[in-house]
This record gives structure tokens, C-alpha cells and sequence, in this order.
């Protein structure tokens, strides 16, 4: 009995947890002007709208350059700027592609290296929604001490309103969120040992225009 009502509570903090989570997503977008960086970053997923959205930001003005991180290897350069948007002048001379990430650590891996190598202090970070807890959580592990800005871009298919309504809604905001829980409890044993190394785990800071 005492087993069954442990496993109770922890079902319970588990789903109040994906509700909170799941809130903090749909919070999120629509996305406002992140303002001003040194650089802007995008981690590459299943649609060309992320893509799109950082070159967007890009001809804005938001940043000097570009990183494209986790390009598929068979990918040609020329390949990418067919299917994207925006100038084929700007693409040429700011956008740099990353072909080394080959997950999110990857990602925050590959950023970090750019990012040091360009001398950058700040960034703008460009990536899904549902995708944007985790992937900060991951850079600031490797960037301790950069200024990270969320650009979320909104999934249409995750609907993050409504997302328990659908089969594929259920199991994308299900799945992310047990990644992202994995990651808390990888720093929260890293804290534990390695008190100077581990990441707290902050909520995106809002944009000047929020």
C-alpha cells in the first residue's frame, strides 16, 4: 500500500510538472524582438521555419553573423540556401554552418566552440518552442557566462495551447519533457559532486519588448 501511494505522489509531481512545463511552452510564443546580440544561433530541426526565422533576424540587424548548428553532413551548402529564405548576398557572406551536432549537447557543444572563436558575449537563440527550455539549459552549460537570448519559434503541429488534445501533441510534449527532466537530474548529480560545474536551470529572459 505504501508503495502504491509513493507511486501515487510521484505520478502526481510528475504531472503537475508536464502541465508546468507544457505552460511555460505555450508562455512562450509568439516570440517577441530579443533585441540586439553579438551573434545569433539556430539548431536545426525537422522545418526550414527556424532557419528562416534566424536569417530574418539576421537581415534585421539582431547580430553580426549566423551559426547554423546541426547540419546534415550530406548537406551542401548550396543545397540550404536553395530551400531558405532571404538573400542569397546575406547567406554568402554571414552564415556559417555547423555540421558536428548531432543532438542538443552536440548543438550546445558546437555553439560554444563558434562562439568563442568569434569572440561573441551575447547571443540570440533560435529554435523550436517546445524545444527552447532544453536547448538553453544545454548552452548555458557550455557558456556560463554569455547572455543568452530565447527566440522560440512556434511548432504548428504541437499546438502548445491544446497540445493534449492530439496523439502527436501528447507524445512530443511528453517526450521533451522527460528529456528535459534527465538533463535537471544530470545537473542536479553534477551540482552534487562538481559544485563549481553544474547549470541552474533559469526560466529565458524576457525580451526588452515584453
Amino acid at each position: 500500500m505504501r508503495y502504491l501511494a509513493a507511486l501515487g505522489v510521484i505520478l502526481i509531481i510528475w504531472l503537475a510538472g508536464l502541465l508546468a512545463f507544457a505552460d511555460r511552452i505555450e508562455r512562450m510564443t509568439p516570440a517577441t524582438d530579443p533585441g540586439r546580440a553579438d551573434g545569433i544561433v539556430v539548431l536545426t530541426g525537422a522545418s526550414d521555419a527556424r532557419i528562416n526565422e534566424a536569417l530574418r533576424l539576421l537581415a534585421g540587424g539582431r547580430g553580426e553573423r549566423l551559426l547554423v548548428s546541426g547540419v546534415n553532413r550530406q548537406v551542401q551548402r548550396g543545397e540550404l540556401r536553395e530551400v531558405t529564405a532571404g538573400s542569397n548576398r546575406l547567406f554568402d557572406c554571414c552564415v556559417d554552418l555547423g555540421f558536428e551536432a548531432e543532438d542538443t549537447v552536440g548543438n550546445a557543444q558546437e555553439i560554444a566552440a563558434w562562439s568563442e572563436a568569434k569572440r561573441y558575449d551575447s547571443l540570440i537563440v533560435v529554435t523550436s518552442d517546445y524545444h527552447m527550455p532544453r536547448a538553453m539549459l544545454e548552452i548555458r552549460g557550455q557558456m556560463r557566462n554569455a547572455e543568452l537570448l530565447p527566440y522560440p519559434v512556434a511548432t504548428p503541429s504541437l499546438h502548445a495551447d491544446s497540445w493534449w488534445r492530439t496523439g502527436t501533441g501528447q507524445r512530443r510534449m511528453v517526450v521533451e519533457y522527460s528529456k528535459y527532466l534527465a538533463v535537471l537530474v544530470r545537473e542536479a548529480v553534477a551540482r552534487l559532486f562538481h559544485p563549481s560545474d553544474a547549470v541552474e536551470p533559469t526560466e529565458p529572459e524576457p525580451s526588452p519588448d515584453a
